[in-house]
């Protein structure tokens, strides 16, 4: 599909994240302004709840921008989700007759503050990336038992904290927590000396289920894919882990990118999982291209320094697609809501540079990196900036989310103070 040409020309740039095709949903706010809808578009964004107030955006009986978040449309269904990317494709497109009704409802993105643009229901991290999840098990149980038994045959997942889910730009606490060396007789209750980040997509659920869906089912389901960075206490995980996986240490935040790109933006760039070792069952099986082709990057900045790239893998490096990550979340009977929003593990590629966490790209701290500054990291260091970006590359365009930060703050002196 070629660029799709807008009105305004800030959009029509081959390096802009938030071309005509692209069209992402996010929530602002200006100033002392409360918090609207928002739809990308250029340098700019389209008020969409000011659209609606103004009669220029009318899907259904009631208003589906009046709160400042997109549950709402997500539960009307692919069918206004559909109309309403028409429409506002239509109000935006070159040559459009309604040009002097929508620019005065266009904000500068650059004086705009983001927020989270959706409310989260419920938050399900998966571990279903393959390099990731053998780098990680060859670190701890070594090469021939670097998978679980159960891995190959169903993606593993826990479920989350939706409170810990923030924006992209909210600062991040390094944690406090039960940390205990193989040479101690006890644990300590101290700040985390290994904190980390994982390189993850976010899907977003849409229309509500009741049951178990199939893996075809659960992919009308999804709305949309936003960046997801899951911090991750490394020493308070390993203490903690055994028998029931993570808990405190993937409580203190995840971050997400504050655009929510759709899956319809997304459908020009699909990607076939890949090749299985192991027939799946039935109900995991995926007919068609489940992946998408976007392509990945994480870089780290120390306080008040240039940044460092770490990283730059692509997510159709996953083994499981969101859409049998939900189809599989569903089978034992779980209701799904509008706004439940599932990581899809750690993204990593099958060498060094690819890897999506500092875990595996310093192999447990045992082969530190050293970043452009001269620095070295094994972990993240309070200061730190860590910023994950992807976009699809088309042909004379790109559909981006833009950026998903977070800065590491000092742990507090006293918890419990």
């Amino acid at each position: 599909m070629p660029l799709m040409k807008s009105w305004l020309d800030s959009a029509n740039a081959e390096t802009c994240d938030f071309p005509l095709n692209n069209l992402p949903y996010g929530v602002f706010s200006v100033g002392e302004d409360e918090p609207r809808c928002g739809v990308a578009i250029g340098d700019m964004i389209l008020d969409v709840t000011a659209a609606e107030e103004e009669g220029l955006i009318d899907l259904v009986d009631e208003p589906l921008f009046a709160a400042p978040y997109w549950n709402d449309l997500m539960e009307e269904g692919p069918a206004v989700w559909a109309a309403f990317r028409a429409r506002v494709t239509a109000l935006l497109e070159e040559g459009s007759e309604e040009r002097e009704k929508v620019a005065p409802l266009l904000v500068p993105m650059a004086g705009a503050q983001m927020h989270l643009p959706f409310v989260v229901s419920e938050y399900t991290d998966f571990y279903a990336g393959r390099h990731h999840a053998y780098n990680v098990g060859c670190m701890f149980r070594g090469p021939e038992n670097a998978l679980p038994p159960n891995w190959l045959h169903m993606p593993i997942g826990y479920n989350g904290r939706a409170s810990s889910v923030c924006v992209s730009g909210t600062a991040v606490r390094r944690p406090w927590g039960q940390l205990k060396s193989p040479d101690q007789d006890r644990p300590a209750f101290l700040p985390s000396r290994r904190f980390d980040f994982e390189l993850e997509m976010g899907a977003i659920v849409g229309t509500p289920s009741d049951g178990p869906l199939t893996v075809a089912g659960a992919e009308a389901h999804i709305f949309g894919y936003v960046l997801l960075n899951d911090w991750s206490a490394r020493d308070i995980q390993a203490w903690e882990y055994q028998p029931l996986g993570p808990f405190q240490a993937k409580a203190t935040a995840t971050s997400i990118s504050p655009w929510i790109v759709t899956k319809a933006a997304l459908e020009p760039f699909r990607a076939d999982t890949p090749e299985r070792e192991v027939e799946l069952l039935d109900h995991l099986k995926d007919d068609g291209p489940g992946l998408y082709d976007i392509s990945l990057e994480v870089t780290l900045a120390p306080d008040g320094k240039a940044p460092t790239t770490l990283s730059r893998t692509n997510y159709r490096e996953m083994y499981y697609s969101a859409a049998q990550q939900l189809a599989h979340h569903t089978t034992a009977g779980s209701p799904m809501h509008a706004g439940d929003l599932l990581g899809s593990g750690t993204i990593s590629g099958p060498t060094k540079p690819e890897r999506g966490s500092l875990l595996e790209l310093s192999w447990g701290g045992k082969e530190p990196l050293t970043l452009d500054t001269g620095e070295e990291r094994s972990f993240l260091q309070d200061g730190d900036t860590l910023t994950l970006a992807g976009h699809a590359q088309g042909d004379g365009y790109r559909i981006g989310f833009g950026t998903c930060s977070g800065t590491i703050l000092t742990a507090l002196e006293d918890p419990f103070a």
